[in-house]
């Protein structure tokens, strides 16, 4: 009577596995560690750069990529040119142009927190001559206190962005600071301006201020403009010539919102490299999970021989060490899916950006665990099967 090997069922090879596992909890435990990094890595990658750009684009959506600016450039001689004090008076003329306004630099002022401070400290902070409608037209807010109105741009009153108020440690309202040789009370602070980050450094005050107490010259510095989305570059076309008509050369153009997308393509550009190294820690703990069933295979050597004498065909070997191995890996890879959406999660909510992490870079990080487990078992697998039951029991 000859003895037919039974075969085994699914059931089966998942309890042969989990025991497989289940007998070396240290060794596995280093193991599924690898590919749990691997995994978190990547993921963490992925869903710190979606979430990044998630909250970049919604900051472009506030702002709209609508706005150009326009700057004065260089004379033919290398000399710095200014835009005519008309500049924004013809700007406006153009049909699609939605709105404009302008800040001028003071040249012969600086801001201090008050007079007992060296001249020449003043923190790089520079003094702006700005239009009332200037908030608008940039889409910026107020952090504290208020913008200028057509009363308190008459007298010396002063706005300040974000970091000039920071560099000067004021914050409050009424406060009194240093410009110019004489004292401005502070009628607010700005919150941070993405597409005027000039605005963040500076000093702003009244047109009419600036030109009464600071002997401010009346030329623009520069020019903001929102122009209707579908025809922003046609009107960045026309932009330099309207502003200077004598002189269009000396005219430069900008679209700020482009820095905003440039940054979006670098950190896409970094994310691709980091996961790139994610992906190389998650090769690292593939290797790992195979150097543990290769030591597997080395310490069972006696149960594969008994296995194989009690009727265990090849292929039944074979598939317990690759379930084992896949098994390993899926429980590494479960643990780095959990660690990866957690840190994403955390580092949103600690920048506040909104968590983004994209469902194929969930379904990869399953899929890749699968993969590098059936991979890491298949040479281990194979070796035990290749164990004839004579050479396995006398090894015992």
């Amino acid at each position: 009577m000859s003895l037919r090997p039974a075969r085994l069922a699914v059931g089966d090879v998942v309890r042969l596995a989990v025991a497989g596992v289940r007998a070396r909890p240290l060794r596995v435990s280093l193991s599924a560690l690898g590919v749990a990094i691997g995994i978190a890595a990547m993921l963490s990658v992925v869903g710190i750069s979606a979430s990044s750009r998630a909250d970049l684009d919604r900051t472009l959506d506030r702002l709209g990529t609508n706005m150009l600016t326009v700057v004065p450039g260089t004379t033919l001689f290398g000399e710095a040119a200014v835009l005519p004090g008309e500049s924004v008076t013809m700007i406006r003329r153009v049909g699609p142009v939605q709105s404009v306004s302008a800040v001028g630099r003071v040249r012969t002022a600086s801001v201090y927190r008050n007079e007992h401070v060296p001249k020449g400290q003043s923190g790089g902070i520079a003094v702006l001559a700005a239009r009332l409608d200037v908030l608008d037209t940039v889409r910026a807010s107020m952090r504290v206190g208020s913008w200028l109105t057509p009363a308190t741009e008459e007298f010396p009153a002063v706005v300040l962005g974000a970091r000039a108020a920071r560099r000067l440690g004021v914050a409050l309202p009424g406060t009194r600071v240093w410009l110019g040789e004489q004292w401005f009370s502070l009628a607010g602070v700005l919150e941070p301006v993405p597409l005027a980050p000039e605005l963040d450094t500076a000093a702003l005050v009244g047109w009419p201020a600036a030109q009464r107490f600071l002997d401010y010259d009346g030329h623009p510095t520069t020019v903001f403009v929102r122009a209707h989305p579908d025809a922003v570059e046609s009107v960045r076309s026309v932009l330099a010539a309207t502003a200077n008509p004598a002189d269009p050369s000396e005219v430069l153009v900008s679209r700020p919102s482009d820095a905003l997308l440039a940054q979006r393509a670098a950190g896409t550009a970094f994310g691709g490299l980091l996961f790139g190294l994610g992906a190389v820690a998650l090769l690292v703990g593939g290797l790992g999970v195979a150097n543990t069933m290769v030591v597997s295979v080395l310490e069972r050597r006696s149960e594969i021989g008994l296995r194989r004498a009690l009727g265990a065909t090849k292929g039944q070997i074979w598939l317990q060490f690759v379930a084992e191995s896949w098994l390993l890996s899926v429980l590494g890879g479960l643990a780095g899916l959990a660690s990866g959406t957690a840190i994403t999660a955390i580092y949103a909510a600690l920048r506040g950006w909104p968590p983004a992490l994209p469902g194929s870079a969930l379904a990869l990080a399953v899929a890749m665990s699968m993969a590098i487990g059936t991979l890491a078992g298949v040479y281990p697998a194979t070796r035990a099967a290749r164990l004839s039951p004579v050479a396995a029991l006398g090894s015992a």
